[in-house]
């Protein structure tokens, strides 16, 4: 293989497993052992974020090796399309991320190995399993946003208050993406995918989710009813969830800004949490 060649091979396994992605899904596992009290437990921390960055880049591998074939039609500059690239090499750098993110799993506390198994799972058996499902494939990627932030807790022994945030996470995620189906649902039709708002129409979608995220944000408050955190996060939690709420509405008219106005409030939740504990250790 000459040397440009494998310049361009090596640049695109890279890019098959969405970098970016990798080191926000690694910070948001950071976040959740930092809410949980990472203590004298920083390399198990560590470990944790490492485990979800990898972890993250395997599953987007895997997804683009079996979207290949969509890909080649909607996406012809990823990777696989543009013949950087080959299958058998894309799924080969998969397994190979995967068996790394399991051996680093088996370091961590039991209770982190069982998220992480259900996690890989997930992430094998999205594409080809639940991607097409109305409302499954959404609580699917919800729940592995979500479960970010419990895995870092579970890395250093807790999951009382990271619990909370992943809660909250995991529906601010299933709510953006539906909405983001009901922007999508022209193209999604003529895919001929059977996504929520396709199954029972924009509205009625669009109801489902808000109701989903007015259950997590009834339950944002908890840390601070039960003296985990102060004020200072409840300031923050209750204006990420009036920010979430406005976007759900957003949502009936305008999705394409519902969707940018669904991640600063998700941000702001997380910080919500990071403000509490940081304030908790003053």
């Amino acid at each position: 293989m000459q040397r440009n060649d494998l310049h361009a091979t090596v640049r695109g396994l890279v890019e098959l497993t969405r970098p970016v992605n990798c080191v926000a899904a690694g910070s948001l596992t950071l976040i959740g052992a930092f809410v949980a009290g990472i203590g004298d437990e920083a390399v198990l921390t560590a470990v944790a974020v490492v485990t979800t960055a990898v972890a993250v880049g395997a599953g987007n591998a895997i997804n683009d090796y079996f979207d290949r074939e969509i890909d080649a039609i909607n996406q012809p500059d990823r990777p696989i399309p543009r013949g950087a690239v080959s299958p058998r090499a894309a799924l080969a750098f998969s397994s190979l991320l995967f068996a790394v993110a399991v051996a680093l799993t088996l370091l961590l506390p039991i209770a982190a190995i069982a998220i992480a198994i259900i996690n890989l799972l997930a992430l094998v058996t999205y594409t080809n399993v639940f991607k097409g499902l109305p409302a499954f494939g959404n609580a699917l990627v919800a729940y592995l946003v979500g479960s970010t932030f419990l895995f870092g807790g579970a890395a250093v022994g807790t999951l009382e208050t990271p619990i909370v945030l992943g809660v909250l996470a995991a529906a601010a995620t299933f709510t953006r993406e539906v909405i983001k189906d009901v922007e999508d649902i022209e193209g999604d039709r003529e895919e001929g995918l059977n996504t929520l708002p396709i199954a029972i129409g924009s509205d009625r979608a669009l109801w489902v989710a808000t109701g989903v995220l007015l259950v997590a944000v009834a339950i944002s408050p908890l840390p601070y009813l039960l003296g985990t955190f102060g004020a200072a996060y409840l300031v923050v939690v209750l204006l990420a969830d009036a920010i979430m709420i406005h976007a759900c509405v957003e949502g009936f008219r305008r999705p394409t800004v519902a969707q940018r106005r669904f991640k600063y409030g998700t941000f702001l939740a997380a910080l919500a949490f990071v403000v509490g504990r940081a304030a908790a250790l003053i």
